[in-house]
This record gives structure tokens, C-alpha cells and sequence, in this order.
């Protein structure tokens, strides 16, 4: 098996910033989201407890990722090594999501800069998780620098931190995790139970790596031009006051960083939330705003992703010298 290698982190990452998800090629992820579905119907039976089977629900859909993972890496070096590593390298590449998150913002950035607000709402819409009929514009500039933040942790940082420590096969395990907190974890009557330890996981998985999007987009600031002090400060004041043990992380950097004032009011589902504020609004949540957050996610990542390869080429080089 190819174990955590300096040249599928580089490859994989090159391929996703290049072609980010285009829609024609195959996803692990889609696969991944219809055997949750498959799962879920199956699980909801009168005499099987929710939590249970949403623990099961968590270990099927988690084991079927990594074991089929390792399977086909494995079936394939056996073959060839050079296809074990294309299988690896495209994995891992089908892990990160980089490019995908700055299109898919970058849509609703323009729709709203166009005064397309109805546009701007729809495309947000396919982004987040909340109701997004009613925004107006200041509200979709929030909600889109609230979720470059939380997924360039999410989506980028963790699948980074995971592909490092433990190769394709816990890359692919943690995009498992992160598709069932999506779909099943959240506080409302269907999944209160049965997604409560998928959400768990996720907030597991996550911890480390969302304190280290925060330090990098910390360290994203100074090299920007944007406020280091800044995002120090607020990050140590309002990192906890998110709901979520993590996204308060990363998002309390980026508001101090671009000195603007995140959190607030939100509907999900028609359910009104009143989140705390993080950040002080010295700022406009505008488009300066969203671009500064997308130059934070690529120097975040950038910095991530060197960091990534020198452990996995040290790892390496220790290996082979023992």
C-alpha cells in the first residue's frame, strides 16, 4: 500500500486547482451520498433506536469508504505500481476542494456585484445551509465569507491534515465523515438522533484542523496585507462563540483579519437562529471583503499544503533510512 507520499499531496493538489470538480467527472463523494441514502431508509425501522442506528449508520458508510478505498489502491498496485499511485493521486485529488469552493462563491459574488440578487440567492443556496430567499445583500456577502472560512478548514485544511497522517484511505474515511455530518447532522426533529454521532465525528475530525486554518490564516493575514493583530485578537476573544466547537475558529480569524463582524441572525428551515457576533464591524461585508477571504483561503492552503509535503517527504525519507 502507498503510504502518505510528498508527490500525491503535490499532484493532487496541482489537479485541484487547476480543474476543481468538474461535474463530467466521476466523485467519490456521490457514491458515498447514495449509500447514506440507501442506508438511512433502511435504518428508520420501528424497532431499531435511532442513536444506534445512527452509530451504524456512521461505521457502514465510514468503513465502506476506507475499505473500498484501500481495496482499489490496493488491487491497482498489485497491477501496476505506476496505476497504484494514479489511483492514489486521484483520490486524495477528489478529496480537496479548492477550486470548487472559490467557482461556486465566485458565482454568487457575481451574481450580487450584477445586482442580481434573486440569482445571488439561488446560487448561494447550492452552498450553505441556510435559507437564503429573504437575504438581502449584506446578509449574502456574510454568508458567503462565513462559509469560504468554515470550509477552507472543512474542505480544504482537514482533507490536507488526514491525507498526511494516514495516506488516501483516511482522506477518503474523514470525506465519509464530512458527506454524513452534510446530509444527516443537524439539531432538528428528522436527525436529531440518528445524526448525532455523525456529527460528532465530524467535530472530532475536525478539531485540529480548524485551529490550524485558524493559525494559518493568521499567518495568511501578514502576507496579504491584511490585519495580523487583528485576526490574533479576535480569534483568542470570539473563537468559542459559534455553536460549533470549530467553525468559530477559522471564522474568527477571517473577521479579524478583514475586520468585519460575522454571525448574527440565520434561518434554517424556517427556524430563525440568532448566532453571537464574532468580530468587530470596522469594515463593510462587501465584495472587498469576499475577495480578501478567498486570498486568505489560497495562502492558507499554500501554507497547509508546504507543510504537508515536508512531513510526508521527512516521514519518507525516515522510513527508508530505517
Amino acid at each position: 500500500m502507498i503510504p502518505p507520499d510528498p508527490l500525491i499531496i503535490t499532484v493532487a493538489l496541482l489537479l485541484d486547482l487547476i480543474m476543481g470538480d468538474p461535474r463530467w467527472l466521476p466523485h467519490p463523494v456521490i457514491l458515498m451520498g447514495r449509500l447514506v441514502n440507501v442506508l438511512e431508509h433502511g435504518m428508520r425501522q420501528p424497532w431499531l433506536d435511532l442513536q444506534l442506528a445512527g452509530l451504524l449508520l456512521l461505521l457502514i458508510t465510514v468503513g465502506s469508504a476506507a475499505g473500498a478505498t484501500w481495496l482499489l489502491l490496493k488491487t491497482l498496485t498489485l497491477l501496476s505500481p505506476l496505476a497504484g499511485y494514479a489511483g492514489a493521486i486521484f483520490l486524495s485529488y477528489t478529496c480537496l476542494a479548492t477550486r470548487s469552493l472559490h467557482i461556486e462563491s465566485a458565482r454568487v459574488a457575481a451574481a450580487l456585484s450584477s445586482g442580481d440578487l434573486p440569482a445571488a440567492r439561488h446560487y448561494l443556496s447550492w452552498i450553505v445551509g441556510r435559507d437564503t430567499a429573504r437575504l438581502d445583500e449584506s446578509e449574502i456577502w456574510r454568508a458567503l465569507v462565513e462559509t469560504v472560512a468554515e470550509n477552507t478548514s472543512d474542505g480544504i485544511i482537514s482533507p490536507l491534515f488526514w491525507l498526511t497522517l494516514g495516506g488516501p484511505v483516511a482522506a477518503m474515511a474523514y470525506k465519509a465523515v464530512s458527506t454524513l455530518d452534510s446530509m444527516v447532522g443537524y439539531r432538528n426533529e428528522r436527525y436529531l438522533h440518528l445524526g448525532r454521532a455523525s456529527a460528532r465525528m465530524d467535530d472530532l475530525l475536525n478539531f485540529i484542523p480548524a485551529r490550524l486554518t485558524a493559525m494559518f490564516i493568521i499567518t495568511a493575514a501578514a502576507l496579504t496585507g491584511h490585519s495580523t493583530s487583528g485576526a490574533m485578537l479576535i480569534t483568542l476573544r470570539d473563537r468559542l462563540k459559534s455553536p460549533s466547537p470549530n467553525s468559530g475558529h477559522p471564522e474568527a480569524a477571517a473577521a479579524g483579519a478583514l475586520g468585519i463582524r460575522l454571525g448574527g441572525e440565520a434561518c434554517y428551515s424556517g427556524i430563525s437562529s440568532m448566532k453571537e457576533y464574532i468580530g468587530d464591524a470596522k469594515l463593510p461585508l462587501d465584495e472587498q471583503a469576499y475577495r480578501g477571504m478567498i486570498k486568505l483561503m489560497y495562502v492558507s492552503t499554500i501554507l497547509m499544503a508546504a507543510a504537508c509535503i515536508s512531513i510526508a517527504y521527512l516521514a519518507r525519507i525516515n522510513g527508508i533510512a530505517r
